[in-house]
Formats: structure tokens, C-alpha cells, sequence
């Protein structure tokens, strides 16, 4: 071997291939380019992604920033080899927590790791992430893709979301004016959303069902896709009842931790949430994992969102009005609950009813 051969290493030989980070950065231009908006219109590539936001219509705005990941929900993509729902996860558990705040979901950016980059893998990622970016109304202004062999083993990846919104001055949420006697209205979730995954998998494995075996609970879906559909994004049907109605008070996105880690978190310290658990239409995924698992209700209500990915609370007097504009919208509402005064040293959420599981 002469001196040239033994000093003849590429990063290539470490693992890192250049030109697959080249190639996956072509195939993604044009699901980069369809989540274009008003104050958002340059191209992938550059150091940086820019806004303007007078562009977006923004005069006296505050912005609101959010991140995420989408937990051990990717292991399930991964071991299942579905990869084209995750971005939307990623999207919608940021945008969701913006739009609590009553901001609208602006810009996006994302990090993507990975032990050895599939480009094939890595564009149905971002095609999942544009997908959820054109549902909530925000741009994919950039990205990082990082390879990193030695950290992730191969056909493993991480994901984190980065979400940035604007708000009018004076228009945020919750309202300073929460009372008693104010409702809470429910916004059904599409399913499991991105919480509980560590506990989903763990149940799973008690099954001694594989991800490709039929899914008891969903007809017609194999267990790992119907596991993986993807978290709801409520951003536009909650903006137009934010700004037609001008009635909500607080929103709650209801994530790890359930309603009684959540909602205490929009709410005045004199007040808890009377929640009525039998108004709740609870999925068949969440009665499957209560009873493969065999898991008590209080431990469904803190890791999961149960069948409510979202709660509004507004004044009583209003509550038909705001119902009225979110079906419309195409969502799924009803009534969860009532505000009342909180005593000392009680809890933030109460419940009453019980859970049809």
C-alpha cells in the first residue's frame, strides 16, 4: 500500500454521502415550493429562510414561536416503513400549539437526522411535512438534513419541527376574562395524535400482533397505518372562529398529559374545568388499548387525548355560534364541560360521567 492509498479516505468511506444530501434536496423543491403564502416566497437553499410580514398582512404583530418533535410514533413509521404521515405529525404538534395562542401559523422549519440518508425515505418525510404546512397555512421556508452515522443506526431518524406565528397586538389567547360558568367546548382528534407512543408500542407488544397484521379497532388498515394516521391541525378552522365570532376565551391543545396536565395551563388559578367524560365519543384505538393493556382510566386520561384533540372555551351565551362556525369547518364539536370556581387546594380538572371505554 503506498502513502497515497493509506490517505485516501472520503467522507463517504465515514458514512456521509453528499450527494444523497444533493439529490434529497431536488426531490423536496417542489413540496417546498406548494406550501408558498403571502410573506414567504424564496427558495430552499440559502443560509436562511426569510419572512415579511407585512407581506402576510401583519401591522402591529407578536410573534410566537413553537417546537416539537413527534416522540416514538417514528418508531412505528420506522419499524412499519411508512414514512409519508410523520411530517404531518411534526406540523400539526407545532402549528397547534400557535394557534392556542390565537396566532396564525406563519413559517416552518424542520430538522431532519438520520444514520445513513435514503433519499426516497427522506422526500416522503418532507412531502408529509408540506402536506401538514398547506393544511395549517404556514411556509416551509427551510430545513436541516443532517447524516450522522454512528449516532442513529441504519434506517433510523429523528424529527424536530420549528414554528413561528403572528398574532395583532392585543388579540391573544387565553382572554383575561375566563369566568365561572363559561363552556368547554370538544374538538374530536383524528386518533392517538403524537402522545402516548412508548406506552402504545409497549401495549403492542403485549398483543403479539405484528405492524402489518389487521388493526382490531380499524377496519380494513393494517395495525402500524392505522396507528400512524396522522395528528389533526384545527389552525383554520380555529382562526375563522377566532376572527368571525370573537367569542373564544382559551384554547387547550390536549397533548402528553391529557386534560389534566393541559387545560389547567390556559386557566386562572381560581377556576378548574368541570369535564363531563360521557359526552366524549372515544375512538375504538383508545378502548383496544385500554383493554390490551389493561390501563385504568385516570392513566388513559394523563397519556392520552382519549377522542378530544382540542378544547374551546367560551361564554355560555356564545357557545352555540362558535359550534355553528367549527362544524362548518368541518370539525367534529360538542359540549365537554362548564367552568367552575376552584377551592383551595383542588384539582384544575374534575371530572364527571364516565369514559365509554
Amino acid at each position: 500500500m503506498n502513502q497515497q492509498d493509506r490517505n485516501g479516505l472520503t467522507y463517504s468511506d465515514a458514512g456521509v454521502d453528499i450527494d444523497a444530501g444533493n439529490l434529497l434536496v431536488e426531490k423536496i423543491k417542489p413540496a417546498v415550493r406548494s406550501t408558498r403564502r403571502p410573506g414567504a416566497d424564496g427558495e430552499i437553499g440559502g443560509f436562511g429562510g426569510l419572512f415579511d410580514l407585512k407581506a402576510a398582512g401583519f401591522k402591529d404583530p407578536i410573534l410566537v414561536a413553537a417546537n416539537d418533535g413527534v416522540g416514538t410514533k417514528l418508531k412505528i413509521a420506522i419499524d412499519a416503513n411508512i414514512h409519508d404521515t410523520v411530517g404531518i405529525d411534526l406540523v400539526a404538534m407545532c402549528v397547534n400549539d400557535l394557534v392556542v395562542q390565537g396566532a396564525e401559523p406563519l413559517l416552518f422549519l424542520d430538522y431532519f437526522a438520520t444514520g445513513k440518508l435514503d433519499p426516497e425515505q427522506g422526500a416522503a418525510i418532507v412531502e408529509g411535512i408540506a402536506a401538514g404546512c398547506r393544511e395549517a397555512g404556514c411556509a416551509l421556508i427551510g430545513g436541516e438534513t443532517a447524516e450522522m452515522p454512528g449516532m442513529y443506526s441504519s434506517g433510523d431518524y429523528d424529527l424536530a419541527g420549528f414554528a413561528v406565528g403572528a398574532a395583532e397586538r392585543g388579540q391573544l389567547l387565553p382572554t383575561g376574562d375566563i369566568a365561572a360558568g363559561d363552556v368547554i367546548l370538544g374538538l374530536s382528534s383524528s386518533g392517538v395524535h403524537s402522545n402516548g407512543f412508548s406506552l402504545v408500542r409497549k401495549i403492542v407488544g403485549l398483543s403479539g400482533l405484528g405492524w402489518d397484521a389487521p388493526a382490531p379497532f380499524a377496519e380494513g388498515k393494517s395495525l402500524g397505518a392505522a396507528l400512524l394516521t396522522p395528528t389533526r391541525i384545527y389552525v383554520k378552522p380555529l382562526l375563522k372562529a377566532i376572527r368571525e365570532t370573537g367569542a373564544l376565551k382559551a384554547l387547550a391543545h390536549i397533548t402528553g398529559g391529557g386534560f389534566p396536565e393541559n387545560i389547567p395551563r390556559v386557566l386562572p388559578k381560581h377556576l378548574a374545568a368541570e369535564i363531563d367524560l360521557s359526552s366524549i365519543k372515544v375512538p375504538a384505538v383508545f378502548s383496544w388499548l385500554a383493554k390490551t393493556g389493561g390501563v385504568a382510566r385516570n392513566e388513559m386520561l394523563r397519556t392520552f387525548n382519549c377522542g378530544v384533540g382540542m378544547i374551546v372555551v367560551v361564554p355560555a351565551s356564545e357557545a352555540d355560534r362558535v359550534s355553528a362556525v367549527l362544524s362548518a369547518e368541518g370539525e367534529t364539536v360538542f359540549t365537554l364541560g362548564r367552568m367552575l370556581e376552584r377551592g383551595e387546594g383542588a384539582s384544575g380538572t374534575v371530572y364527571t360521567g364516565e369514559l365509554a371505554l
